[in-house]
């Protein structure tokens, strides 16, 4: 079974397809850095969109998905702009935590595992 690396880069890589599955790196915003969580959310799907194309699959085979927020009380913000973006029918078991992201205006990070 093989093992394939998507932007790999010194410290880690954008995506990993193993076994089956691709396991994408948790995605944060760059350009609506500093901006509403809604922004960044839908920034960061967008990126999770174009991964998952590169790997050979997309968010109709989502299985897993992690969401970091700085703030919780951020949740119905993240969440208007994920439940527009989940494919109808096929959300993917998920957890949503607070946690102090690693850098200063970045507000919400998501992590998938998707089948190919």
């Amino acid at each position: 079974m093989g093992l394939k690396r998507v932007g790999a880069g010194p410290r880690m890589s954008e995506a990993v397809i193993a076994g089956g599955f691709a396991h994408l790196a948790g995605q944060v915003a760059e350009k609506s850095v500093g901006r509403p969580v809604a922004e960044q959310t839908a920034e960061v799907l967008a990126f999770i969109d174009e991964f998952l194309a590169e790997a050979g699959t997309d968010k109709t085979r989502l299985v897993r998905a992690t969401i970091w927020l700085s703030d919780i009380a951020s949740f119905g913000e993240m969440n208007a702009v994920w439940d527009a973006w989940v494919a109808p029918g096929n959300a993917p078991a998920r957890a949503t935590v607070q946690a102090r992201l690693a850098s200063p205006g970045h507000d919400v990070e998501i992590m998938v595992v998707a089948a190919l």
